[in-house]
C-alpha cells in the first residue's frame, strides 16, 4: 500500500514545484569531484576530466511497471535508480550521476513522495552516485519515473554489444530466474488477499526470490572483479528483459550465432523449488523472465583460465559463425532454436 492511513498526509500544493524538490532533495550529498552544480539550477554542471561519458535514461510506469499493492515505495525508489546503473555498468562503466523526474497525481501526499526519495537516497549512497537533478510534474494516472544515469569509462575499457566473436565464451554473472518467480508469489498474494483481506501471507520459503523483484541490485562489483582479474569481456549487457532477448541482441550486434546450454543455466534452488510448487518450467523462466539484472558478456578463450571455478561466473554457452544460427541446446541434447519471448512493453 502507499502508506499507512495513520500517517500525516501533507499536500503536494501546500510546497508548490520548487518546494516540493527541494524538500526531497536535501539530503542528496555531493560525492564526486566531477559534481560541479547538482540539484538546484537550470542544469547540472559536470566535469568529467575527458574521460568517455555514456548516459542512460529508463522508465517506470503505475500499472506497466510496478504494482503498488506490494510494492513499497521506498523500494520503488531504489530499484528505479539500480535498473538504470545496471545500463551503466553493462558498458564496463563507473555510474556517476543520475537525474531522476516523476509526474504523481493527487492520490499522493508529500509523505508517500518522501518514502519514494528515501529509497532512491539509499541507492545513491550505496551505489555512491550523485543526484543532479530532474522534474517534477502532475500526472493524472498514478506514477511515472523517469531516471537518467550518466558514467564514465576510459576509453580502451569501454565494452559494447557489439564485439563478440566466433568461440567466444558466453558468460554470466549470478542466478537467473528469481525476480520473475518473485513477481509470481507477489501476483498470488494479491489475489488472496483481494478475496480474503484478513489474510496474512507467510512468504518465509519466498525471501530471496521477492527480495530479487522488489530489491533487485545492479552488478558494480563484477565490473570491478573483471577488472582485478585483468578480464575486458568482448561484449556485454545487462539481463532486463530475459536471457534469450539479450542473447539475441548480442548475436545481432555482433553479427554471431551462438550455442546456449540449458544444463548450464544457473538456477537459485529457491527458484527451482518455487517453479515446482507453480508447475512452471524453470528453463523457462531462467530465459524468457528477465528483472534480473545480471551481467551476460563474452569473453576470449583465452581468458577462461582466469574466470574458471569463479562463483561469481558461469560459462553457459559459445559464440559460432552467425550462419549457424542461435540455438539452446537442451539437456537432452537437441537443439532449439532462441527466441525472444522476454518481457516488452508494447505486448500484451
Amino acid at each position: 500500500m502507499i502508506e499507512d492511513k495513520n500517517q500525516s498526509k501533507t499536500p503536494l500544493s501546500e510546497l508548490g514545484e520548487f518546494g516540493l524538490i527541494e524538500h526531497l532533495t536535501k539530503d542528496f550529498k555531493v560525492k564526486h569531484d566531477s559534481t560541479i552544480k547538482g540539484v538546484g539550477d537550470d542544469a547540472a554542471v559536470l566535469d568529467l576530466n575527458n574521460n568517455q561519458v555514456v548516459v542512460t535514461t529508463d522508465m517506470l510506469v503505475e500499472g506497466v511497471h510496478f504494482d503498488l499493492s506490494y510494492m513499497p515505495l521506498k523500494h520503488l525508489g531504489y530499484k528505479a535508480i539500480v535498473v538504470n546503473l545496471s545500463d551503466v555498468f553493462a558498458m564496463n562503466a563507473q555510474a556517476t550521476q543520475v537525474t531522476v523526474s516523476i509526474a504523481v497525481s493527487n492520490r499522493f501526499p508529500m509523505e508517500a513522495l518522501e518514502a519514494l526519495y528515501d529509497g532512491i537516497n539509499t541507492a545513491a549512497n550505496i551505489y555512491n552516485i550523485d543526484v543532479v537533478g530532474g522534474d517534477t510534474t502532475s500526472s493524472t494516472t498514478g506514477l511515472i519515473i523517469s531516471v537518467t544515469a550518466i558514467g564514465i569509462v576510459d576509453a580502451k575499457d569501454v565494452v559494447y554489444r557489439s564485439g563478440a566473436k566466433p568461440n567466444d565464451l558466453l558468460v554470466v554473472s549470478g542466478d537467473l530466474g528469481a525476480a520473475y518467480m518473485g513477481l509470481q508469489v507477489l501476483e498470488r498474494e494479491k489475489e488472496v488477499f483481494k478475496v480474503n483481506p484478513q489474510n496474512q501471507p507467510d512468504l518465509e520459503n519466498y525471501t530471496y526470490i521477492i527480495e530479487r523483484q522488489l530489491k533487485p541490485e545492479a552488478r558494480k562489483d563484477i565490473i570491478k572483479l573483471l577488472k582485478e582479474l585483468e578480464v575486458k569481456p568482448t561484449s556485454m549487457i545487462d539481463i532486463s528483459d530475459g536471457l534469450s532477448s539479450e542473447i539475441l541482441h548480442l548475436c545481432k550486434q555482433s553479427n554471431v550465432g551462438c550455442d546456449l546450454y540449458e544444463n548450464k543455466i544457473p538456477l537459485d534452488p529457491q527458484v527451482i523449488s518455487t517453479c515446482e510448487e507453480f508447475n512452471i518450467d524453470s528453463t523457462t523462466v531462467a530465459i524468457n523472465g528477465g528483472e534480473d539484472y545480471e551481467l551476460l558478456f563474452t569473453v576470449s578463450q583465452e581468458d577462461f583460465a582466469k574466470i574458471k571455478g569463479n562463483p561469481n561466473f558461469t560459462v553457459i554457452g559459445y559464440m559460432k559463425e552467425a550462419s549457424a544460427g542461435m540455438h539452446l541446446i537442451t539437456r537432452a541434447e537437441t537443439s532449439i532454436a532462441l527466441k525472444a519471448q522476454g518481457w516488452s512493453s508494447f505486448s500484451n
